[in-house]
């Protein structure tokens, strides 16, 4: 097996939005200089009433993890050495994935439940880390260490938002989830 952190790590950028026809996730994987090298955007998701009720507190999980997080994942071409997502309910990705996912923290004063915060100075706000996998937290910091010093982890998320914006004035419509 190769050893992945003697090169610069690749970053995927997972975020996931509720748009007017449902959630929606925007993946933008970059090099550790914070040049795109791959984006993709996944059609819009909403949940039925039958899946809202049998889903209950974990249906957010399941949407923004497993329908939406793993596909676009899957589906790009290029894997990542990290995942960061501006969406702390993405965390759940974290256990059906074999990368570290870290989550950007939200403004809230409360965090979620079962998480650890982690600073860095690649970001200019705390990280998120699935407390179930605090053990990628050493290999996390190497790869984060690796990144280019001028990269700020939350910048690609304006990016992003910023790529949306001209893909619907546009009408793009290649989705892949």
């Amino acid at each position: 097996m190769s050893d992945r952190t003697a090169s610069p790590p690749t970053l995927g950028f997972l975020s996931v939005q509720q748009e007017p026809a449902g959630w929606a996730g925007y993946y933008l994987v970059t090099n550790a200089w914070g040049r795109p090298l791959e984006f993709r955007l996944s059609s819009a998701v909403q949940p039925n009433r039958v899946q809202t009720a049998l889903y209950g507190p974990t249906l957010l999980d399941y949407l923004h993890a497993d329908v939406i997080g793993k596909a676009l994942v899957e589906k790009t071409g290029l894997k990542p050495d990290l995942i960061v997502t501006d969406s702390p309910t993405v965390l759940a990705l974290r256990s059906r994935v074999e990368v570290p996912v870290v989550a950007l923290r939200p403004d809230a004063a409360v965090l979620p439940p079962e998480t650890r915060t982690l600073t860095h100075p690649r970001a200019s706000v705390a990280l998120l880390l699935p407390a179930a996998f605090a053990a990628d937290e050493s290999a996390l910091v190497a790869k984060l260490d690796a990144v280019d010093p001028a990269v700020d982890l939350a910048e690609p998320f304006t990016r992003i938002r910023e790529a949306v914006a001209e893909t619907r004035k546009l009408g793009v419509s290649g989705r892949v989830a």
